[in-house]
C-alpha cells in the first residue's frame, strides 16, 4: 500500500499500529499486539469490515511483536510499503518542541530523556529501533506528547523549587497528552464553526491516564500533568496530586525509599488504590462504599481543575471531553461538570445519555459554554505531523 504512513504506538507490553492514507484519510489496516512478554499474547489485525486476522501465541519481546505485525500484513494484507513511519514518543523534554526526523542523535536524546518517563520512553525507543531495521531508508518521524505544551508560559511551567534543580536538573512542568490535545482542539473549533485562534478551551482527556489542559488560541497555557505523567487528576493507577512531603513521611515512618513511593503512586494508586480496580465500567456497575468514594474523588478532582482553569482563562468557550472515559461514560461526564451552572457549564441529560461515537455537543443548544465530546485520533495526528515533516 503506497502513499500511506505507518503509525506505531509502542507501549510497555503492546504495539498499537495503524496504516493511514494521509490523502484520503482512509485506514487500510490497524492492529494491536498485546501482552508482550506475558503468557497469552495476542495479535489482532483488521482490514476493512471483514473478520479480523487473529494470532494467539507468546511474544517474548517487542521484536517478536513487530515481526508478528509484519507477518499479519504479509498474510492478511494490504501490502506494506509505507512512505514514512510515525512514532509516538511520550517525553521530548525541552529539546524536542515539534516532530523530528529520527537519526542516531535523536535516538540518543530520547534515551537520555528516559529518566523523565521511565515507563514510556524506553519502550517508545524499542519501537523506533525495530522499525528502523525493518524499514531501512524509510523516513522515521518522532511525534512527542510534550511538544504541544511548548507554549506554556514561564509562570505555568516553573516549579517553586531550588534554582539548582531547575537549571542543572531541568525540573519543570512539561505536560502530556499533547498529541490528543492538538487533534481535539482543532476538531472542537470545526464543530463550533469558529477559528481556533479565537477560542478558549478546557480539554479533559479522560482515560486510564487523565489530564486537563487550558488552551487559548490553540496554545497550551496550563496543564495538569507535570514533569512526569503522575501529577494532576486521579487516574486508573496513578494518584495524581498528593502532598510532596508524602515521600519523606513514608521514609521516616515505614522505611520506604523514593523509588518505592514513586512506583506505588504510579502503579498502585488512583482508582485501583481506592476501589481495587482501574476499570471505570466495573466501578459504575458496583454498589458499595469504596466504589462510590472512588468515583467521588475522581470527579471532584476534575471539577476542581475545571474551575481553576476557568479562572485562569477568564472566559471559556467550550469544554472538550475525550479519551475512553470522556468519550463513552455519560455518568462521569455529568458528574465531573455538576454544580458549574453559574459558570455557564450545563450538561443536557438527554444529549449526554443519547450515546453515539461521533463528535457532538452534550450541552443545551445556545449554552454559554459548549460541552463537546470529541473522540481523539492520535494516530491521525501523528500521521499528519509526519507527513508535514517529510513533504
Amino acid at each position: 500500500m503506497t502513499g500511506c504512513i505507518l503509525v506505531l504506538n509502542t507501549g510497555s507490553s503492546s504495539i498499537k499500529y495503524e496504516l493511514v492514507d494521509i490523502t484520503t484519510r482512509e485506514r487500510p489496516a490497524a492492529g494491536l499486539v498485546e501482552r508482550i512478554g506475558e503468557d497469552g499474547g495476542r495479535l489482532t489485525h483488521r482490514t476493512g469490515d471483514g473478520p479480523p486476522y487473529v494470532r494467539e501465541r507468546p511474544f517474548p519481546g517487542h521484536g517478536e511483536g513487530l515481526e508478528a505485525m509484519m507477518t499479519a500484513f504479509e498474510e492478511a494484507g494490504p501490502p506494506l510499503s509505507p512512505v514514512a513511519v510515525g512514532h509516538r514518543v511520550v517525553h521530548g523534554g525541552t529539546r524536542f518542541t515539534e516532530a523530528v526526523l529520527i537519526d542516531d542523535d535523536v535516538v540518543t536524546a530520547i534515551e537520555e530523556l528516559a529518566p523523565l518517563a521511565p515507563l514510556h520512553n524506553p519502550v517508545n525507543l524499542a519501537g523506533i529501533r525495530l522499525a528502523r531495521k525493518a524499514f531501512p531508508g524509510v523516513p522515521q518521524v518522532a511525534v512527542f506528547d510534550t511538544a504541544f505544551h511548548r507554549t506554556l508560559p514561564p509562570e505555568a511551567h516553573t516549579y517553586a523549587v531550588p534554582r539548582d534543580w531547575r537549571e542543572r536538573l531541568g525540573v519543570r512542568r512539561f505536560g502530556f497528552h499533547g498529541t490528543s490535545c492538538a487533534y481535539v482542539s482543532r476538531r472542537a473549533a470545526a464543530l463550533l464553526g469558529r477559528d481556533l485562534a479565537g477560542l478558549n478551551l478546557i480539554v479533559l482527556h479522560l482515560g486510564n491516564g487523565a489530564s486537563a489542559t487550558a488552551i487559548s488560541g490553540g496554545r497550551s497555557v496550563d496543564t495538569s500533568m507535570g514533569m512526569t505523567p503522575l501529577e494532576g487528576l486521579v487516574m486508573g493507577t496513578r494518584s495524581g496530586d498528593v502532598d510532596p512531603a508524602l515521600a519523606g513521611y513514608l521514609a521516616r515512618v515505614d522505611g520506604l525509599d523514593a523509588q518505592e513511593v514513586e512506583h506505588a503512586l504510579t502503579n498502585r494508586g488512583g482508582l485501583l488504590a481506592l476501589a481495587g480496580t482501574r476499570d471505570m465500567r466495573e466501578l459504575r456497575s458496583r454498589d458499595d462504599a469504596e466504589a462510590a468514594l472512588a468515583l467521588d474523588v475522581y470527579t471532584r478532582r476534575i471539577r476542581k481543575y475545571v474551575g481553576a482553569y476557568y479562572a485562569l482563562l477568564g472566559r471559556v468557550d467550550a469544554i472538550v471531553l475525550t479519551g475512553g472515559i470522556g468519550e463513552h461514560d455519560a455518568a462521569t461526564r455529568a458528574a465531573c461538570l455538576a454544580g458549574l451552572e453559574r459558570l455557564g457549564v450545563v450538561v443536557d441529560p438527554a444529549l449526554n445519555e443519547a450515546g453515539g461515537d461521533g463528535e457532538r455537543a452534550v450541552s443545551p443548544p445556545g449554552a454559554e459554554v459548549a460541552v463537546l465530546v470529541v473522540p481523539t485520533d492520535e494516530e491521525w495526528e501523528i500521521a499528519r505531523q509526519a507527513h508535514a515533516l517529510i513533504s
